[in-house]
Formats: structure tokens, C-alpha cells, sequence
């Protein structure tokens, strides 16, 4: 009796994994609402970046907060979201790609809750930040599960879908961030995803068990490097957000950063080119299609970005816009684009992605060129035309750029991949951000002096200006003093009101100018061959 027990050990010592479900194997119906239970979770991780820009005077008020305090509400979510991006291959690896993507929503979804109730601005930029850093996982494993669920006209019309979400949530982020302050309060900024983030925490699990957990990778791993990429990235995003505001490297919180990120990035770029299993997988550059879809993944990030901060920025400065009239001013973007994705998967199965992906490019640029002409009467109306052309151009510049850029990588190296190129549509957006706060500081003092150069006794139009002016303040004053006084007070905010536009006008040519040099390198990149088939590795 004891020799057949020692032959045949108890079942429980040889318990295997539960089997993982080959993509391949799913139903249509599973993968597509598993695909879609995940693009949610990636849509509100990527709404929350700009959903709070419209608002942040209100949470202020509401915080007792001042301005400078208040803009870390959206300055934390950034420098956390854009640490653990690169970081999320790795962390699927370890932890399989259902169970990040649970845990990113689950932490979303209670930060979320937390920002809601926060009772002082110490303690909502702490939420923001914890809320950033475990919901940003979410957005690069979206792309990755891409090419495990899907292939062929069905891969296509998928990445269709995440490019146009990938642009279409920091787009809106405005809009709806507006309407609920306006129509609610700050507070349900946050407490829109407690629903959304409970269903995504649920369901991913139940459905997408497409791989498994690797404990193991924990010993051994690139911890140095993490710390290196952390340090880079942090120091880096809180150098662009603060630099414009702070005269950049005068401030010597901002040099001192500023130093940190830059020899940080360059221990990072070592270790990762010479560490046998780095954090970001560097070395998937040599691959051509790869790095050019990294470079306009980093311009389609200026362009995005920098046309979100810009437009709203010249509508509440310049037209003395509230958050919602903003949001419904700049709201054509996203209709445009969502109009578009049916056109794009009609021809992104007929013609050459490349084309497209010139095409997309092109658009942006002549888009920006249409914003350049911008005048202080401009409102909605006149923003029709250049936003109706970004809302195109957005749709055909990421989503074949998703396709060509990752399409082409070995399953093995995707994961990985895959965070680097998220990560570069976000340091572009900082950047982009960053440039053109720059270009409005600077740029606004120069086109001022130039118009007061044409301010003086010789302009007719001045004097008769000044001269009705003052005749209408004396009306209500009977002060002469006070009613020159008004009249001068009146010129200079007209003449700084014209600098403020002149200055918007050469910010969008700035960005206009990026996409001019990106548009003729897309030739380069090569044509990716249609895919075998799924691979479960490959998410």
C-alpha cells in the first residue's frame, strides 16, 4: 500500500496554471467585448490628463488653494502617468496582462474616488498623482492586446478605434470637463469613473486570459534602471510644465531638474543599451518603422497637445470665454474625427498605410496653417474650418502609425515596445506644451512693442480713439485726469490683446513647422506584411 501511494503522488502536487485561451480560439463576440471593455479603461485614463484644464480655478476655489498651487492637480497626474507608461510592459509580463489591467483600474477607479473627496490641495495633488501613476498602465496594453485579438480588416478597424481614441479623450477632456463644473461640480470630474473603472475592474479579468503571470522576472529585474527612467522622466515632465512660469533655468528649482533629468537619462540610456533584460527595450530602435513611429508618434503628440492647450488658452484670454462656451467651441474636433474612422477603415484595407499616414500628416500641418491667420473675433464659427481638419488629421495619423510602427515587431519584444511608443506621444505633448507656454511669454513682449511703435501723435486712428474715449469717460466722470487715465488703461489692454493673438498665430505655426519636417519621412518606413494570424503573446 505504501509503494502505491509513493508511485502515485496526491493530484495536488502537480497543479498545473489554469490553460490560458488562445486568441485564436475566442469567439468573435468575446474579443470584441473584451477589446472594448479595455478601450474604456484606456479612454478615461486618457480623458483624466485633460479633463480637469477647464476646471482648475473651480478646484481651487473649492480647495482654497492659489494658482500656483493648483496647477499641480494636473502637473502630478502627468509626471506619474508618464513614469509608469514605459514601465507597464515589464509589469504585464510579471503580473499577466488581465491582472495589471485589473489592478491599473481598480487603482484608478479608488484614486478617482479619493480626488473626489479631498478635503485640501496637499492632498488632491497626492490622489492625482497615485491616480495617474496605477491607471496608466492601461493605456499602452490597450495597443499591445491589439495585436493578439485581432488581424487582418478586423486589426485594421481595431486600430482605426484606439487611434481615434488614443486623440479623441485629451481632446474632449475639455468639453466634458466644463459641462460638469458648469452643470454639477468640480468634484464629479473624478466621480464620473467610479462606474466605468468597477465595470473594467470586473470584466477584463473574466475575459481577457490570454497569458500568464511570471513571478520570477522579479529577481534579477532592472530595478536601477527603473529608478534611472523614473528620475529621467519625473525631473524631465516637471522641468516643461514649470520652466515657462518659472524663466526656465533662471530658477534654480528648475536647473536644478533640469541637471537631474539630464544625467539621469543618460545612466538610463546606458543601462538599458547594456543591461542583458532592460525595463524599456531601447534596442527595438535599430528597427526603422520602429524608431520613425516612435518620431511621429512624438510630433502627433505636439500637435494634439499643444493645439488643446493653445485653443482653449486663446478662447478664456483673448475671447473671454467660460469652460463650457469653451468646450463647445472646440468640440468640432472630436465630431470630425469620429466621422472619420469609418473613411479611414475603408481605405486602410485598400491602400498602402504609408499614403495614409502622409496624408494624416499633411492634414495637421494644413490645419495648423489655418489656424495661423487666428484673429480676436474668432469664436467657433471661424474655428470650424482648422478643427474639422485636425479632427481628420488626427484619425489618419495615429492609427496607421500604430499598425506600421508595431504591426512589424516579433511578439516577444511588443510588450516592451509598446510603452516606449506611448511614452513618446506623451513627452511630446509635454513638450509641445511646453514650447509653445514659451513661445507665448516670449513672443507676446515683441509683438507688443512693435504695435506700441505705431502709438504715438502721428497715428490718426489712435488719437481719434483716445479722444472718443476720454469724451465717454468724462461723460460719467467729469474727471479729466481719470477719464485720460481710462482712455490710455483701454488702448494698452487693446494693444496687448493684439500681442496676445499675434502670439497664438506663431505658436500654431511652430507646430505647423514639426509636422512640415515629419510628413516627407514617412516614405521611409517600410510596408508592414499582412499578419499570419493572432499570437497570445503578442498583447
Amino acid at each position: 500500500m505504501s509503494t502505491a501511494v509513493a508511485e502515485n503522488p496526491p493530484a495536488r502536487a502537480s497543479v498545473k496554471p489554469s490553460p490560458i485561451q488562445s486568441p485564436a480560439d475566442m469567439p468573435m463576440g468575446t474579443k470584441v467585448l473584451a477589446f472594448a471593455t479595455m478601450c474604456v479603461g484606456m479612454f478615461i485614463a486618457l480623458l483624466d490628463i485633460q479633463i480637469v484644464s477647464a476646471s482648475l480655478r473651480d478646484i481651487g476655489g473649492g480647495l482654497s488653494a492659489g494658482a500656483d498651487e493648483t496647477v499641480w492637480v494636473q502637473t502630478a497626474y502627468l509626471i506619474a502617468e508618464i513614469i509608469v507608461i514605459p514601465l507597464s510592459g515589464w509589469l504585464a509580463k510579471v503580473m499577466s496582462t488581465r491582472w495589471l489591467f485589473a489592478a491599473s483600474a481598480a487603482g484608478f477607479t479608488v484614486t478617482s474616488l479619493l480626488c473626489g473627496i479631498a478635503w485640501n490641495i496637499q492632498s488632491m495633488i497626492a490622489f492625482r498623482a497615485a491616480q495617474g501613476f496605477l491607471g496608466g498602465s492601461m493605456i499602452p496594453m490597450v495597443f499591445t492586446t491589439l495585436f493578439a485579438f485581432f488581424e487582418g480588416r478586423q486589426r485594421t478597424l481595431a486600430a482605426a478605434i484606439i487611434g481615434g481614441l488614443a486623440s479623441l479623450a485629451p481632446t474632449l477632456g475639455p468639453t466634458i470637463g466644463g459641462w460638469i463644473t458648469d452643470n454639477f461640480s468640480w468634484h464629479w470630474l473624478f466621480f464620473i469613473n467610479l462606474i466605468p473603472g468597477v465595470f473594467v475592474t470586473i470584466v477584463v479579468p473574466m475575459l481577457v486570459k490570454i497569458d500568464h503571470p511570471d513571478w520570477s522576472l522579479l529577481k534579477g529585474a532592472d530595478y536601477l534602471g527603473m529608478v534611472l527612467m523614473a528620475l529621467f522622466l519625473g525631473c524631465l515632465e516637471y522641468t516643461l510644465e514649470e520652466g515657462p512660469r518659472w524663466d526656465w533655468l533662471g530658477d534654480p528649482t528648475i536647473l536644478t531638474t533640469a541637471w537631474i533629468s539630464g544625467l539621469s537619462g543618460v545612466g538610463f540610456l546606458w543601462r538599458s543599451l547594456t543591461y542583458e533584460n532592460p525595463v524599456v527595450d531601447l534596442r527595438a530602435l535599430k528597427d526603422i518603422n520602429f524608431a520613425l513611429g516612435c518620431f511621429f508618434s512624438f510630433v502627433t503628440g505636439i500637435g494634439i497637445f499643444a493645439t488643446i492647450y493653445l485653443t482653449p488658452l486663446f478662447l478664456g484670454q483673448v475671447r473671454g470665454y467660460s469652460a463650457l462656451q469653451t468646450g463647445l467651441a472646440i468640440f468640432s474636433t472630436g465630431l470630425f474625427q469620429v466621422m472619420s474612422i469609418p473613411f479611414y477603415s475603408y481605405l486602410a484595407n485598400r491602400v498602402d498605410l504609408r499614403w495614409l499616414l502622409m496624408v494624416g500628416l499633411a492634414l495637421f500641418a494644413l490645419s495648423m496653417w489655418n489656424f495661423a491667420p487666428i484673429t480676436h473675433d474668432w469664436g467657433g464659427a471661424e474655428l470650424l474650418l482648422p478643427q474639422a481638419i485636425r479632427g481628420m488629421a488626427q484619425q489618419f495619423a495615429i492609427a496607421p502609425t500604430v499598425t506600421l510602427t508595431l504591426g512589424g515587431l516579433p511578439p516577444s519584444r511588443l510588450k516592451l515596445a509598446s510603452g516606449l511608443f506611448n511614452l513618446m506621444r506623451n513627452l511630446g505633448g509635454a513638450i509641445g506644451i511646453a514650447a509653445c507656454a514659451t513661445i507665448l511669454n516670449d513672443r507676446t513682449n515683441l509683438h507688443f512693442l512693435r504695435l506700441a511703435e505705431h502709438l504715438n501723435i502721428r497715428n490718426e486712428a489712435m488719437s481719434a480713439f483716445l479722444n472718443d474715449t476720454t469724451a465717454h469717460a468724462l461723460a460719467l466722470s467729469n474727471q479729466v485726469n481719470d477719464a485720460s487715465a481710462a482712455a490710455i488703461k483701454q488702448l494698452w489692454a487693446l494693444a496687448m490683446r493684439e500681442a496676445h493673438t499675434l502670439t497664438f498665430s506663431d505658436a500654431f505655426l511652430a507646430i505647423f513647422v514639426c509636422f512640415v519636417i515629419a510628413t516627407p519621412l514617412v516614405p521611409l518606413m517600410h510596408k508592414v506584411a499582412a499578419p499570419k494570424g493572432p499570437s497570445a503573446d503578442a498583447h
